[in-house]
């Protein structure tokens, strides 16, 4: 998997303040074109024909122009769309920075494997997926356009680090703009 340094988070930061994102690809429908040898592995790596992708500005271009529909992946451009291999999630979150906002509330700020932020709250919801062999439940939150990230182990032990009791008493969790989501 691909590290991000300090600069590169600071930069992914900076570019969803000033409102630059990934193209509306849930605009675009063009026609299956077919699958491309590119697979999405369970750490994030990305994968062309057997090889890691190891430029990451290519990675976050990639990134950009991922769609989801179903169960299935896509790579699209307004004329194009072939089909992706995803292992688990598209994303994998490799850091938290917990914050303030102006209202007091604590935000838990997320950041991808390719440097985008991602705010935890009602448009960006944590879940907990049980995981179906029997090994323990991995979290996970919606990063954008119905395509989700993987909560890394580290940034998830950061996150039971932050836990909380549960309103209700059943469990703990954390709170993220005004959201308690579950960690159980």
């Amino acid at each position: 998997m691909l590290q991000l340094s300090l600069e590169e988070l600071r930069a992914g930061a900076e570019r969803a303040a000033s409102g630059v994102g990934p193209p509306p690809v849930e605009h675009w429908d063009p026609p299956l074109c077919g699958d491309i040898d590119i697979r999405i592995a369970r750490d994030g790596t990305w994968f062309h024909e057997g090889a890691a992708i190891e430029r990451q500005a290519l990675v976050r271009l990639f990134a950009g122009l991922l769609k989801r529909e179903g169960d299935e992946h896509f790579l699209v451009t307004p004329a194009e769309k072939w089909r992706v291999q995803v292992e688990d999630a598209p994303f994998v979150l490799v850091a938290l920075e917990p914050r303030i906002d102006a209202r007091g509330w604590q935000q838990l700020v997320f950041f991808t494997n390719v440097g985008d932020p991602v705010i935890a709250g009602p448009e960006h919801p944590l879940r907990m997926a049980m995981d179906v062999r029997g090994g323990p439940p991995s979290p996970y939150l919606l990063v954008r356009r119905n395509l989700e990230g993987l909560v890394s182990r580290p940034v998830y032990y950061q996150l039971a680090e932050l836990a909380e009791p549960a309103p209700d008493g059943e469990g703990h969790g954390v709170t993220s703009s005004g959201i308690f989501f579950p960690l159980h």
